[in-house]
This record gives structure tokens, sequence and C-alpha cells, in this order.
């Protein structure tokens, strides 16, 4: 099992989440945030004060996943935030110890995906269709 987290530009959001879904993935969890990577500062002006900007508002994505979804989760966010431009984001990939679904008691695969790595095959195979 995996938790993934994927930092992505607001903009590239739509296609992000349906790439997710069409790869198989539809529990996700969904945060604005800011942050400072490899893009230039912005300086603008504010009220005739300059104002620079060093961080930028990004959208985080977070995805519990089994092993076998892992890679389909990861080529999904790729296809869906890459513009080619500095600031497309990042992925964290970290393994997961343990998972509970609280309302049924399931625990770690069970609790993640309703299908079976066979069942995934065809959508990672076929691609994204």
């Amino acid at each position: 099992m995996k938790l993934i987290t994927a930092v992505v530009r607001p903009e590239r959001v739509g296609q992000v989440k349906e790439a997710l879904f069409r790869a198989g993935i539809s529990g996700l969890t969904l945060s604005r945030v800011s942050g400072h990577g490899g893009e230039q500062e912005i300086v603008e002006h504010y009220r005739g004060t300059q104002v620079m900007i060093e961080f930028r508002e990004k959208v985080e994505f977070r995805m519990a996943v089994s092993d076998a979804f892992a890679e389909a989760a990861i080529r999904a966010i790729c296809e869906g935030a890459r513009t080619g431009e500095v600031g497309d984001g990042k992925i964290f990939v970290q393994p997961l110890e343990r998972v509970v679904r609280i309302r049924t008691g399931e625990e770690d695969g069970a609790a993640l995906t309703p299908v079976t790595e066979r069942q995934l095959t065809p959508v990672a195979v076929g691609g994204a269709g």
C-alpha cells in the first residue's frame, strides 16, 4: 500500500482528476496549499507598494492506493498535470503501514480499492481510452 501525494498547478486539477478516474482511482483528498519550488519570484505592485510573491498557490492531491494502483496513479497524475513548464509540481510516494475503513472495519487492501490487480491490467495495458 502506498500514500501518494501530488502537488500540482490549480488550473490542472480537472485534468488530473479525470486522468485518475480513468485509471480507476476515485478515492482522493484535495487541499489548497502554497509553496515554492523552481519558479521565479514575482514582483507585483499593490497600492503603490512593491510586493514580492515567493509562494505560489498549488493544489495537493492525496490518495491511499494498493500497490497494484501505484504506478497507474503516478502515470495519471503526470498525464493530467504536465505542461512542460517549471512549476508543474511533484509526486511523493510513501509506504503505508495500515489502513482501516471506519464504516466497515475493513483493513489494508480491502479498505482501499474494490478491484483486483487482474481487473487493473486492461486499464494499465490498454491505456486511458
